[in-house]
């Protein structure tokens, strides 16, 4: 029988049969507050393992890549996802980009494909939409977040890190802000109510500017590639979000977890990122 957070796969259910579980939100300044609250220890941490080293950085990515891989697994846990096989894969491949450098995480990530099957013969649970899904989870944190450790080992590639956490997260904060104040048109009903389309229009401007101003406080950054790399991030991170709000729409739940509270969970944090840190490195690898 399959759980209440059924979600796409299989065609058990219809998404719009579930509705999301209703979460109670605070009102006003108390929301804007809460996210401030939030942001303050999630920023000091990201500060830190920028700051220390390559190594540091990976090894602290990694605790977040097992916990947002465990959220979705735990989203569509009545599907059976290949847990081992996943928190495995994820760590190949945050490893193998900080060891070598994108052909390795493309090997490694193809390396993942036995061990899945062999990891899911032993089981003997988990069939095919189990391994269809623990593949997605691996290539949607786990290449997302290698890219990252791949960005922090390219020149300046710290200091682009920081540029792009700054333009995703004022970003977002911008969204928020402009879809309270100015939001009239729903951006997508089905995937996100309380989206709207001033809300992106405003979540973008300020991600590109956010990023524009980060990189003024860098001499080997020019404006003209500060710009770009806002453009990108920009561009790339209300995608993210919207992907992330897709796949809770579709297994009937508000958030991917508790570990932040009413606030929701790692994979909720870094929706956007798992998309800008991408578009960021190659965006940074092609102006080298």
């Amino acid at each position: 029988m399959a759980s209440p957070g059924g979600g796409r796969f299989g065609g058990r259910r219809a998404p719009a049969q579930r509705p999301p579980r209703p979460r109670r939100e605070p009102a006003g300044g108390s929301e804007l507050s809460a996210r401030l609250l939030i942001a303050v220890p999630a920023v000091t941490y990201a500060i830190a393992i920028i700051a220390f080293s390559e190594l540091w950085f990976a090894l602290g990515i990694l605790p977040l890549a097992i916990i947002a891989l465990g959220e979705l697994f735990d989203l569509y846990d009545e599907h059976e996802p290949v847990r081992l096989a996943g928190f495995v894969g994820v760590t190949a491949l945050i490893l193998a980009a900080y060891l070598g450098d994108g052909f390795h995480v493309l090997l490694t990530f193809v390396a993942f494909f036995p061990v899945l099957f062999a990891i899911t013969l032993a089981q003997r649970r988990a069939g095919t939409l189990g391994m269809a899904l623990t593949v997605f989870g691996v290539a949607w944190i786990g290449v997302a977040l290698a890219h990252g450790v791949l960005l922090r080992e390219l020149p300046h590639g710290a200091g682009i890190i920081v540029d792009i956490l700054v333009g995703t997260f004022v970003g977002d904060s911008g969204a928020y802000i402009g879809g309270r104040w100015f939001g009239r048109r729903k951006l997508a009903p089905g995937v996100s109510p309380n989206k709207t389309v001033e809300g992106l229009l405003i979540g973008m401007f300020t991600a590109l500017l956010a990023t524009w101003l980060a990189g003024t406080y860098q001499d080997w950054l020019s404006g003209t590639d500060a710009l770009l790399l806002g453009l990108a991030v920009a561009l790339a991170a209300p995608l993210g979000d919207l992907f992330e709000s897709f796949i809770k729409r579709d297994a009937g739940t508000k958030d991917s977890g508790r570990l932040f509270g009413a606030h929701g969970g790692a994979l909720d944090r870094l929706d956007a990122v798992l998309f800008t840190a991408v578009v960021g490195y190659y965006v940074w690898l092609a102006l080298l």
